[in-house]
């Protein structure tokens, strides 16, 4: 039941408040002002349309490759249908309920600032199934990333027209169904609504905003977890003091080594005389590669939120100036780099992670090989480290970019296209390895610092390890560890919600 309304205006999101308004979910509403733009926009575009003997891309004329070809203002109508009817042909995986969320909601709100040239009602309709949490049926593959997410909009907003599926209170339905439950009319679509509702970024988009959120949770965490690794193998504090960071100043290493101390403030193991000079990069460099994780988290995160508060379909429509223009707001080049460069940082911050858990494993610093009473008998954590090298090696391969390729398409019109969508697509799988990553390291690391003085630890690590061990406790003998990884998975799951 949706008790909080959130009103579309033109007051710039960020991405904690998109994260607010789907997770909730909150109740849509538009603002008069909102209204009235697109009002304007769309009463704009009509007269124009009766007014003017110019050809106007994607209003009266063919698309892509077929822009030379004139539709007559009959016709214009059957136009945007038959677009949203011949594009929608995604395929591969199902998106998720959460990202179709965000695009559904990034779609209302690019179609709200009236430069679209949509009716209201189509908004309206859009806002509906916003509000009734009805999730349309969406596929993974099918955009190039230019022209807008051509396919996976067209599932998108395919129940506009009575067709396509949705997820509803948890089954998979026809949209002719839902429309029939609520008595929600097909749509006629205008001159330019099936372009609009096309054209745009939104898929990529709404896979940026969900996964710069987990990255911004998962870096966090990542340093808590290394924390507990290196008190278990008895680190050096030196790496980690302010006057080291001073003289290589970088954003990210600054906050990475500050976060740091703060956990580990107070701990008698980590002040304690040590018996070793260095320690392994993988423990020493924390606040260099941690902090370059985070800058480019910070890149990617402005990225993003410039994107939301945008317009990217085209043609756009200007009343004040008097103007129709055809530009390229649709092309995901920008948002391509920043879902690739994000992939290669939380792919490195998986590969530290892993090096990690190989040398708590690794029977040194007083630690028993695998972590384990009696090993040999028992193989106690060999095979975990096992997984996070598989995880590591797919997550290299991930991360290799999509955005250098270019496919040429619609008869060589669409001749430079930047694969954000697959992109898109490849940084999730990212997220979910990483999430197991920093899992895996977890379990290894509070398994480790129990063969320690744990009671000397700071007090954040007490009451964090305190927490994770009811969920995960001590692995005295060999047992199924399949169920260790999966309730450390759902641990890591919650503690970055």
């Amino acid at each position: 039941m949706k008790t909080k309304v959130h009103e579309i205006t033109f007051e710039k999101l960020n991405l904690e408040r998109i994260h607010e308004i789907v997770s909730r979910p909150e109740k849509l509403v538009l603002s008069e002002k909102t209204k009235e733009k697109i009002l304007q926009g769309r009463n704009y575009l009509d007269e124009k349309i009766k007014k003017s003997k110019t050809p106007v891309y994607g209003v009266t004329t063919g698309f892509g490759s077929l822009y030379d070809k004139n539709i007559s203002k009959k016709e214009l109508e059957q136009l945007q249908t038959n677009l949203m009817l011949s594009h929608a042909c995604g395929t591969g995986e199902k998106v998720t309920r959460q990202v179709v969320q965000i695009m559904l909601f990034l779609k209302i709100q690019s179609l709200s600032y009236g430069n679209s040239g949509v009716q209201l009602e189509t908004v309206q309709r859009l806002l509906d199934l916003f509000n009734e949490e009805v999730c349309p049926v969406v596929y993974q593959q099918g955009s190039l990333g230019a022209s807008g997410d051509l396919a996976p909009l067209a599932h998108l907003t395919l129940p506009l027209l009575n067709l396509g599926e949705v997820y509803y209170k948890g089954k998979r339905i026809p949209a002719e169904q839902i429309n029939k439950l609520y008595g929600w009319k097909p749509l006629h679509l205008k001159s330019k609504e099936g372009l609009a509702l096309l054209n745009g970024t939104q898929f990529m988009c709404a896979y940026g905003v969900w996964c710069a959120l987990r990255a911004k949770a998962l870096i966090r965490l990542a340093d808590v977890i290394a924390a507990v690794s290196m008190e278990a193998f008895d680190c050096r504090p030196e790496p980690f003091s302010e006057p080291i960071q001073r003289i290589r100043p970088h954003k990210g290493q600054v906050e990475t080594a500050a976060h740091i101390r703060d956990i580990l403030k107070g701990s008698k193991l980590f002040s304690q005389k040590k018996k070793h000079v260095q320690d392994p990069y993988s423990f020493r460099c924390i606040p260099q590669v941690h902090g370059a994780t985070r800058e480019v988290i910070d890149y990617a995160e402005r990225i993003f939120i410039t994107e939301v508060n945008s317009i990217s379909d085209n043609p756009n429509i200007f009343p004040e100036e008097d103007q129709i223009i055809s530009g390229g707001n649709f092309h995901g080049q920008t948002l391509a780099f920043a879902l690739d460069f994000l992939a290669i940082a939380l792919t490195d911050l998986c590969s530290i992670s892993e090096r990690r858990t190989y040398q708590l494993v690794s029977g040194v610093r007083g630690l028993p090989n695998f972590l384990v009473s009696n090993p040999g008998l028992n193989s106690g954590l060999m095979m975990p480290q096992y997984t996070a090298a598989s995880i590591v090696s797919q997550n290299k391969q991930l991360a290799t970019p999509a955005s250098v390729d270019s496919i040429v398409s619609s008869n060589g019109q669409e001749d430079h296209v930047s694969m954000g969508a697959n992109a898109a697509t490849k940084l999730y799988q990212v997220i979910k390895n990483t999430e197991q990553v920093i899992a895996i390291e977890l379990l290894t690391a509070a398994q480790a610092i129990q063969f320690k003085e744990f009671e000397k630890t700071s007090v954040i690590l007490k009451k964090f390890i305190s927490s994770y061990t009811k969920h995960v406790p001590f692995i005295d003998r060999d047992r199924f560890l399949f169920l260790d990884l999966k309730n450390s998975l759902e641990f890591v799951k919650r503690w970055t919600r």
